[in-house]
C-alpha cells in the first residue's frame, strides 16, 4: 500500500521500531512472568503521540496486557502480531465497507466535504481519474464558489481526468450548482457525478448549514442522492481530525472518509481514531500529488505499514 512515504523518500523510523527502543532495549521485558506496568505505559504513550487516541490506545494496550498474562506473547514477534492484529481488529469493526456505494441507475452522485487544505480538490480530481480508468463517464461540479481560485482549480484537474465540467461564478449559491449539475448529468448521460463543496471551517455555523442545504437539495432533485457523501481530512492534524469528523458527521451523513498526506507524517494512528470517532469506513488514503497516489483502503495492509513490520 506505501503509505507514510513515497518510494525515494528517506525512510522514517518505523513505529514497531520506536517501540522496541521506548519500551526498553529488550521488548522481551514485557513478556517475562506478566506484562511489564512501565513499559505499558510507555507503550500507551507512544501510540497517543502517533494519533491513535485515547479509545483505540486504551485498547490495544489492553489486549496486548490480556494476551501477555496468558503467555501468548513471548518474543517480539508475537508482541508485533498483538498490535498489528489489534490495529486491523480495531479497522474491522462497525461500518467497514471501503468499496463506494453507486446508485444502480446512473448517475451515481458523490458528495466531497472538508476544510480548506486537506486536499479535497486533489482528491476529486484522483477519483474522477479512477472512475475514467472504468470506463465510466465522470461530470465534475464547482460547488466551492466561495473561491474563484478554486473553480479554476478544479476546471484543471477535471480536464486532466477526462472528466466534463460544470462550472459556476463566485459567490453563486452551491445548492443551485449542484441542482443543474445533476440536471446536466442527467441530460449528457453521466455515470457518475461529483460534487465539490466550499472548505469550510468546521467551526463555522453558517458555513455548516449551507452545507446542510446542498445535501438537501441534492437529495430533492434526486432521490437516494448523495449516494456517497465523503469527507476529506488531512492525516498531519491529529486529533484535529477527530473534531473535523464529528462536526461534519453531525451535519451531514458521512458515508466514508478520506484521509490524505499520509506520506509526510508518521502519525498514521490518526487513521483508526477517526473511524472510531463517527464509526464510517475509511474508503481512500492521499499519499502524494500524483493521480495514481489515491490508494483504496486495506485494513490488513494499513495495519502492517502502519507499524512498519520488517521482512
Amino acid at each position: 500500500m506505501r503509505i507514510l512515504r513515497k518510494s525515494g523518500d528517506v525512510p522514517k523510523r518505523s513505529l514497531w521500531q520506536r517501540i522496541k527502543d521506548i519500551a526498553t532495549a529488550d521488548v522481551g521485558v514485557m513478556m517475562r512472568g506478566g506484562p511489564d506496568p512501565g513499559s505499558l505505559e510507555q507503550l500507551e504513550q507512544l501510540l497517543l503521540e502517533a494519533d491513535f487516541g485515547v479509545p483505540v490506545t486504551l485498547r490495544l494496550v489492553e489486549e496486548v496486557e490480556r494476551r501477555a498474562s496468558r503467555g501468548f506473547v513471548r518474543s517480539q514477534q508475537e508482541f508485533l502480531a498483538a498490535l498489528q492484529e489489534g490495529i486491523e481488529g480495531s479497522l474491522r469493526t462497525g461500518n467497514t465497507d471501503p468499496g463506494l456505494t453507486l446508485s444502480s441507475s446512473a448517475p451515481s452522485v458523490v458528495l466531497v466535504v472538508g476544510v480548506n487544505g486537506a486536499g479535497k480538490t486533489t482528491f476529486i480530481g484522483k477519483l474522477a481519474s479512477r472512475f475514467r480508468e472504468e470506463g465510466k463517464r465522470v461530470m465534475v461540479a464547482a460547488g466551492d464558489t466561495f473561491r474563484a481560485g478554486a473553480i479554476d482549480q478544479l476546471r484543471v484537474w477535471a480536464e486532466r481526468a477526462g472528466a466534463e465540467f460544470v462550472g459556476a461564478r463566485a459567490g453563486s449559491d452551491p445548492a443551485a450548482v449542484a441542482f443543474d449539475a445533476i440536471d446536466a448529468a442527467v441530460a449528457r448521460g453521466a455515470d457518475v457525478l461529483i460534487v465539490d463543496t466550499a472548505g469550510r471551517l468546521h467551526t463555522s455555523e453558517g458555513l455548516m448549514d449551507e452545507l446542510k442545504k446542498v445535501a438537501r437539495v441534492i437529495a430533492k432533485r434526486l432521490p437516494g442522492a448523495p449516494h456517497e457523501t465523503l469527507l476529506v481530512l488531512d492525516g498531519t492534524i491529529g486529533q484535529n481530525a477527530v473534531q473535523q469528523a464529528r462536526t461534519f458527521s453531525a451535519a451531514v451523513p458521512v458515508t466514508g472518509l478520506v484521509v490524505t498526506k499520509l506520506d509526510g507524517t508518521a502519525k498514521g494512528g490518526v487513521v483508526l481514531a477517526v473511524h472510531e470517532a463517527i464509526d464510517a469506513p475509511i474508503k481512500f488514503l492521499g499519499v502524494g500529488e500524483q493521480a495514481e497516489d489515491l490508494l483504496p483502503f486495506d485494513a490488513s495492509e494499513f495495519a502492517r505499514e502502519l507499524l512498519g513490520e520488517e521482512a
